[in-house]
């Protein structure tokens, strides 16, 4: 990434922060935290990697079927608040399996401790 895309990339993630969790109001779900962005380097998209706290299947596809449904609106806030922008990139969600994945080598970890 160039350091125009990582700037970019850096303001986007600000920003979804506050806007995911104003435009997704989900009890069941609870809050969306952005873990990281990446924008390509002609800017038309931008990866939006995201996690949750309940991570069941079920609660998976329920935050990237809302996610997707206010696409639309999450992109015309986002627009708003970056101006500076000829275009805004198409925002495409992602669930971060690397919280996931430490989780479990955590709980390998614990438990080949605890067999010693």
């Amino acid at each position: 990434m160039s350091i125009t895309t990582e700037r970019l990339a850096s303001r986007i993630l600000r920003e979804l922060v506050h806007i995911i969790n104003d435009v997704i109001k989900n009890t069941k779900i609870g809050y969306i935290t952005i873990t990281e962005t990446k924008v390509t380097r002609d800017l038309s998209y931008c990866y939006v990697y995201y996690t949750i706290i309940d991570d069941s299947i079920e609660a998976k596809e329920k935050a990237q079927q809302l996610l997707d449904e206010g696409k639309k609106e999450i992109r015309m806030k986002l627009a708003q608040k970056v101006n500076n922008l000829r275009k805004i990139p198409d925002l495409i969600f992602k669930y971060d399996e690397a919280l996931a994945y430490g989780n479990h080598i955590n709980k390998l970890l614990g438990d080949i401790n605890n067999t010693k």
